[in-house]
Order: C-alpha cells, then sequence, then structure tokens
C-alpha cells in the first residue's frame, strides 16, 4: 500500500470526499545564503508531495501581518494572487547574531502551497528598515516543467498516528508531531510522550476551546542510535531528522538544519505545523514562525517549552523576557516589532492592545522590576555555573522550580497582576520594548497561562487555518 492509500485508510468517508477533490501539495525547496548585510536565493527543487494539500482553500491568503518574510504565489498572466503566508526562518534568525558579522552560511528552506495549474511566480518578500515588505527574491514555475518531482514518494517514517482527530484537514489546523532520536524500540515511549505533550497543548487556553479545529498527526522515523547531538558536551549521533542542541551556540537551543530531510519525512502527514520532540532529558527546545517547534520531551519542563515554543511557531509570538541568554545582537534601531505581544509605542491611541487595557491604567504599567531583576541575575549565573560543570540535570529543575515559586506570586499578586497594560522589558531589552501582561507563557516558566494578547493572536491563526464552519458552537 503507498503512502497515499494508507492515509487516506485513516480518515474518515467525508474526509475522502474531500481529501479527493483537493489540489496536490507542491513544495519549493531552496537555499537561502548570505551574511549579516547581504543575502542570496537559489533554487534546489520543486516537488509533489504524496498527499493532497492539507488546508482551507477558501483561505489561501494571509492577511495577519505576521511574520519576517512573505511569500506569494502569483498567477503569472493575470497577476492575481493565488496563496500566501507569513514566515520565518532559520536564515532569519541567524543574520542577526555575531556570527553573520563575519562568517557566509546557507540554509535549505521551503515553502509549501497548493499546487498550480498554470504558470505562476513565488515572489518572497522580506521586511526593510521600517517593517513594510519588499520583493527580495521571484521565481518563474511552470507546473508542466519535466524536472518537478512527481515520484510521489516520501522518506520512510513508519505509520501516521492518530492522536487527536477533529475531522476534515481542510476545515483544521493540521498539527504534526515527529519524534527524533527515537530507536525502533522505543516508538511506544515516543507515542506515549506525543499524547502528553499533545494533551497539555489541547488543555492550554485558548486550544482548549479550540480542539474541534485541530487534528495531530505523529511520526516518529526509526533513529539507529538513541538520543541526539549535543556539542557543547562533545555528543554527536545521527538521526533522522538532524535535531541538534547548541543552534546558534546556545546550549538550550534546539533545531535541525537538515531541512530536506525533515520535509521528505513530514511529507508521510497533512500538516500546517509541526512540533519535533527529541529524545533526551535535558533542558531544551526551540520555536520558529511558520517552520516548527522543538522540545526535549523527557525534561520535566517539556509541558511549558512545548507550549511556549508552539506559540512562536504557530503565532509568531515573541519571547517576553529580556534576562535569559541570546544569540541574538540587540536592534541597532528601535522599530515597531510585527509580533503581536510586543511593543515599542506607549502612545494609549496606537497602542496594538489599546482595546484590552482598562481605563486608568498607567502606560507604562508598573511592575516590581528591580526585585525581579535583582534575583533572575543570580539564577542566570547559578544556571551558567550548572552547565558549565556538567552537574546533574535534576540540579537545573531545582533551580529552575526554585525560581517559579518566588516569580509566580511576585508577578501575579500586584495591583496590576493578570491586567493588561504595557509593562517594560520584553524582546530581549530590558528598555524600551513592552509587553502586554506582567506574567505570561512567553515571559516566564510560572504557572500562568497566556496573556489576553496571546491568546488573541493564536486565535487570530487559528481563524487562519480552519473554515469558519469549524467554529460552530464556540
Amino acid at each position: 500500500m503507498n503512502r497515499t492509500k494508507l492515509f487516506v485508510a485513516l480518515l474518515s468517508l467525508s474526509t475522502i470526499r474531500a481529501a479527493a477533490a483537493a489540489p496536490p501539495t507542491m513544495r519549493v525547496d531552496y537555499y537561502h545564503t548570505g551574511t549579516a548585510t547581504e543575502e542570496h536565493f537559489s533554487l534546489d527543487r520543486v516537488v509533489i508531495e504524496p498527499l493532497p494539500w492539507p488546508g482551507n482553500l477558501s483561505q489561501a491568503i494571509d492577511a495577519t501581518d505576521r511574520g519576517k518574510y512573505l511569500f506569494e504565489v502569483v498567477d503569472a498572466a493575470g497577476g492575481r494572487t493565488l496563496f500566501s503566508r507569513g514566515f520565518n526562518s532559520i536564515y532569519g534568525e541567524w543574520e542577526t547574531t555575531a556570527e553573520a558579522k563575519t562568517a557566509t552560511r546557507t540554509f535549505s528552506e521551503s515553502l509549501r502551497f497548493p499546487a498550480i495549474d498554470r504558470p505562476a511566480r513565488i515572489v518572497v518578500k522580506k521586511r526593510d528598515a521600517k517593517n513594510a515588505f519588499r520583493d527580495i527574491w521571484t521565481l518563474a514555475l511552470d507546473p508542466a516543467d519535466k524536472f518537478i518531482d512527481r515520484s510521489g514518494t516520501a522518506a520512510s517514517a513508519g505509520p501516521l498516528i492518530k492522536l487527536h482527530e477533529s475531522g476534515d484537514p481542510a476545515d483544521k489546523l493540521d498539527l504534526l508531531i515527529l519524534g527524533d532520536g527515537y530507536t525502533a524500540a522505543e516508538r511506544g515511549k515516543f507515542e506515549r510522550d506525543a499524547r502528553r505533550l499533545a494533551g497539555v497543548l489541547l488543555a492550554t487556553s485558548p486550544f482548549k476551546e479550540r480542539q474541534r479545529d485541530i487534528n495531530v498527526w505523529g511520526l516518529v522515523p526509526p533513529s539507529a542510535v538513541s538520543g541526539v547531538t549535543r556539542p557543547s558536551q562533545r555528543i554527536y549521533k545521527r538521526t533522522p531528522l538532524g535535531a541538534t542542541y547548541d543552534a546558534f551556540n546556545t546550549e538550550r537551543y534546539i533545531l535541525t538544519f537538515e531541512n530536506r530531510a525533515f520535509r521528505d519525512i513530514a511529507a508521510n502527514a497533512p500538516y500546517e505545523a509541526v512540533e519535533i520532540l527529541v529524545n533526551s532529558v535535558t533542558y531544551g527546545g526551540g520555536g520558529i514562525f511558520g517552520l516548527y517547534g522543538t522540545v526535549a520531551a523527557d525534561s520535566v519542563w517539556a509541558p511549558y517549552v512545548f507550549v511556549h515554543e508552539f506559540g512562536h511557531h504557530i503565532a509568531g509570538l515573541a519571547d517576553e523576557y529580556y534576562t535569559s541568554d541570546v544569540a541574538y545582537l540587540p536592534a541597532a534601531d528601535r522599530v515597531e516589532p510585527w509580533e503581536p505581544n510586543v511593543t515599542a509605542l506607549l502612545d494609549p491611541a496606537a497602542l496594538k492592545w489599546k482595546d484590552l487595557v482598562a481605563p486608568g491604567t498607567s502606560l507604562p504599567t508598573p511592575w516590581p522590576r528591580e526585585e525581579f531583576e535583582r534575583y533572575t541575575k543570580d539564577v542566570q549565573q547559578r544556571r551558567r555555573d550548572i552547565r558549565a560543570a556538567n552537574r546533574p540535570e535534576r540540579e537545573m529543575d531545582v533551580l529552575m522550580r526554585e525560581e517559579q515559586a518566588r516569580d509566580t506570586p511576585l508577578l501575579n499578586s500586584g495591583p496590576y497582576g493578570g491586567k493588561v497594560g504595557a509593562f517594560e522589558g520584553a524582546n530581549y531589552e530590558a528598555h524600551g520594548y513592552f509587553r502586554p501582561q506582567e506574567d505570561c507563557i512567553m515571559f516566564t516558566r510560572d504557572q500562568v497561562p497566556f496573556c489576553a494578547v496571546c491568546r488573541r493572536a493564536i486565535d487570530q491563526i487559528l481563524d487562519l487555518y480552519t473554515n469558519q464552519k469549524g467554529r460552530e458552537g464556540h
């Protein structure tokens, strides 16, 4: 049985009828090369994936204004935009690191969209210094091109696992959970890990209220070895997805730079969002808007990291913290961020979330930042010491529990606890950027929900990927 037939066999009769009418999925793989000051694009290959397009064709145009980049599929004859999506990329993050000032690097990336049936242009846009999108690469694409890969095959990944099925992929956000560093004997462990973490996500608002709008699938290609690469500890392992700690020389940051392998494995499932579970106990994860999220499945903090990184990946939420070590250099010029949950503007009339601010709320909004920063500075130094000495992971867990126990009441019991305002300190910087609430999943590991602004931002993306009839009954 080929993989398309296997996928169809897993779906209900109504889904089969919808899938039969859906166009194929087309993917453009390309190389993104450059430095901190220049970038170039080059075509790798065009592929027809083995499964039909899983998305909602009635909402092909992305009007959310999210992402550092935007790509459009434009009809060559009439100039009409057929499809668009905002996204971020590994290159887009790397170009803001110190390494990009002295080195040139190449990253593999992909664009996926409903297959075209007539010549079109793929137009990639990037935000300029004022955050306006500007064209940076155009690719002419003819669906009759004999060099398009139409083999309809995908890399072996084992049977597709149904983790949470709500209905037709065209009406739902399809989340694919991939496992990396799981041996064939650990397939059962992956399924338990995936079900546990999917359950955490679906119990978190607003995903809790939108469960009927979400499908969750699982794939775990068997790895020859258990675990993944961790260069800071001189651990190197060849795994199907190539996940690794120490991305951008940040010990807790997990990414895969093997885009081709990742895409060929993911092609076995319908998906718009991806979370990669790495088979490891060491704290870590990552999330890139429109690409994927990652998490160390066996870390005691995996439930938090899974949800936090999914916030980055699915909704383009910014990190609201500013005291942790990061790889990125501060921006030379401060412009209003495109991310929906941080701002550099304190004008009450222009504030992104002004409708959620109660009358009389001070802007900036007071919070106990001096006490928070004093304690957090000590925690960060202790974290560095634990990693430098390669001490047991349980010591890191104890430290983080201590931090959580102190921060949760500090940030949630004052006069503005749980209220929307503009709290200075966000986007990796202590001054000049503001977050909507004192505490949020995007700010700390505290036992708190997404703030009101983040919840709304996530809902907007869920609306983009789901059929409006799927919202009946909310």
